[in-house]
């Protein structure tokens, strides 16, 4: 059950994520891509990337360790 729960919640994490990253690609100015909020908007793109990366890696993590058992 428990593996089930998390199954769904590193889903619905990365739908939030996908969500931000959405939401900050139309904060984004194409002519001044550094300057401003676009440039925040750009730092939030990277970060949630990154996000994205650790909870794929933990869910990885999580399969291998359900195999070894």
């Amino acid at each position: 059950m428990d593996v089930f729960i998390m199954k769904i919640f590193n889903y619905v994490i990365i739908v939030v994520i996908a969500a931000l990253i959405v939401m900050n690609i139309t904060m984004l100015d194409f002519n001044n891509l550094f300057h401003g909020d676009s440039l925040i908007a750009l730092i939030g793109i990277i970060a949630l990337l990154c996000a994205v990366c650790i909870v794929l890696i933990y869910r990885t993590s999580k399969l291998i360790d359900e195999k070894t058992k």
